[in-house]
């Protein structure tokens, strides 16, 4: 008998997560060309589909891998939207270049918000960062050369020049207000996949392995030499550049804003926290499962007036008490399949002949 030896290796991949990069691939494709065969209004509904999906990737980065339980996202959504409208309506530029301001503004406003908002933990944390986007939206309703609390449009000669949509027109011979919500639902899928990916490879990485360190037991990640405090500024970070950049996508489709529209603590935080909680909090597939079962819902129940939230209440009460690990939790826990795993499995090691 003899041993062969054989390295150890780390992999994540899986069988299941193999065919489902093809299966993702083959769905991005499909909807980069969706324009040519789709309606405007489906395109309209996967917008809303995908820029949710990115608000609730982001929040989930928060809450379920850096244990940030934020109830105030909101503030990057309307910060992002009117930093957009400032730079359209201010400063002329196009609404694309305007939406990059949008990303890069929340971002600023996440340094001061992080260095108050770090300073509490737990609940403390999530009323902080609800009051500092209320102070935002305050702020924001003095400004009046952006309409005040009343808000105000995007100029129509401003999204019909916007980069690309001359060449969307002759493209697919659609209307300007057409090309328009086609250039945004190519943006929000771009962002959509980027997310995503950015979130699967940083949860890949050493700093994944912090940040879940971190998540379970803060106090012995220090002990081991993890830094929590810049992990956490990190995420939240990047939580706020994503948060705005949508936002400003959001906002440019719909050009039209108001702060209590743009700052909606319902719209922006709680219905992206019901899409996590039901999809599963602290896993990426969650929020994709979630996302399209609020969809779904959505759709069934707007009818019914105010009866429609309570139905989101109690459906989300339910799967908080009977699957608490949220519905794609629930079915990886009982079949073990993983679509985009970051777990990481050793194999190899020597073998005895």
């Amino acid at each position: 008998m003899h041993r062969r030896s054989i390295p150890w290796r780390v992999e994540t991949r899986t069988k299941a997560s193999i065919v489902f990069a093809v299966i993702a691939a083959l769905i991005v494709v499909a909807g980069v060309i969706a324009p040519a065969y789709l309606p405007r209004s489906t395109l309209q509904d996967l917008f809303f589909i995908l820029t949710m999906l990115v608000l609730a990737q982001s929040w989930n980065l928060l809450a379920g891998y850096a244990g940030l339980v934020s109830v105030g996202q909101q503030a990057f959504v309307g910060l992002g939207a009117y930093a957009m409208f400032a730079g359209v309506v201010l400063l002329k530029l196009d609404p694309l270049v305007s939406v990059l301001l949008g990303g890069a503004a929340a971002a600023l406003l996440a340094i001061p918000a992080g260095f108050f908002a770090f300073r509490l933990q737990g609940a403390y944390f999530a009323i902080g960062t609800w009051v500092v986007a209320e102070i935002v939206r305050l702020l924001v309703a003095q400004w009046k050369t952006l309409g005040g609390g009343t808000g105000t449009s995007l100029p129509g000669a401003a999204t019909r020049a916007m980069f690309g949509t001359d060449v969307v027109q002759r493209l697919l011979g659609v209307r300007p207000a057409q090309a328009v919500d086609i250039i945004c639902y190519w943006l929000a899928l771009l962002l959509a996949v980027a997310t995503i990916f950015t979130v699967y490879r940083l949860l890949r990485s050493r700093h994944g392995l912090a940040l879940a360190s971190v998540r379970d037991n803060q106090e012995a990640a220090r002990a081991i030499g993890v830094d929590a405090r810049r992990l956490k500024a990190m995420v939240y970070l990047t939580s706020a550049a994503l948060t705005g950049l949508v936002g400003a996508l959001i906002y440019v489709q719909k050009a039209r804003i108001s702060p209590d529209a743009a700052f909606s603590v319902i719209d922006w935080t709680a219905y992206v926290i019901f899409i996590v909680v039901i999809g599963g909090i602290g896993t990426i597939e969650g929020p994709i499962v979630g996302v399209l079962i609020f969809f779904g819902l959505q759709k069934l129940l707007a009818d019914f007036g105010s009866l429609y939230l309570l139905a989101l209440g109690l459906i989300g009460i339910v799967i908080m008490l009977f699957a608490p690990q949220g519905l794609w939790g629930l079915f990886a826990s009982r079949t073990g399949i993983q679509l985009l795993p970051v777990r990481r499995l050793l194999r190899g090691g020597s073998i005895d002949n």
